[in-house]
């Protein structure tokens, strides 16, 4: 029986230096919760022959990945996404569905700058860091057939 769904636990962020090929990143295995958002600007391309019903087009699309980590210097992927953040440099992610070599993986691989390094103290957890990294440079969208 095939799998008809795919579970968060499975998928992978992979993190590298700017530039970085796929196939030479490494996977961050200290990310939590991960939101990936995918969104597009609009553009009211309405005429009068399209009686009466406004018409919109997608423009300039944004990617947005948002995860929490553990606080855990001399991780290399908390210490990668720190440094980024702190340099205002970028790092390369890939967030994908699943690993890199799995048939049906997909996801955004680029340069992303860190835009959002917040960190969490609750009292009877784990110390946290929030992280929102934003796409600044796309490669491609990874699709392992």
């Amino acid at each position: 029986m095939s799998q008809e769904f795919l579970l968060g636990m499975n998928a992978k962020i992979y993190q590298g230096a700017a530039g970085a090929a796929l196939n030479t990143l490494t996977e961050m295995a200290n990310v939590k919760d991960v939101t990936l958002n995918l969104e597009a600007g609009e553009a009211d391309v309405t005429t009068r022959a399209n009686q009466g019903w406004r018409a919109t087009a997608p423009t300039l699309r944004e990617c947005t990945a948002e995860f929490e980590m553990l606080w855990k210097p001399g991780d290399a992927g908390f210490d990668a996404v720190k440094t980024a953040f702190l340099s205002a440099g970028t790092i390369r992610l890939a967030v994908l569905t699943g690993d890199r070599t799995a048939s049906g993986t997909e996801g955004p691989l680029g340069d992303f700058s860190i835009t959002n390094f917040s960190r969490n103290e609750p009292l009877e957890e784990g110390v946290t860091v929030s992280v929102t990294a934003k796409l600044a440079v796309f490669d491609s969208w990874v699709e392992v057939a």
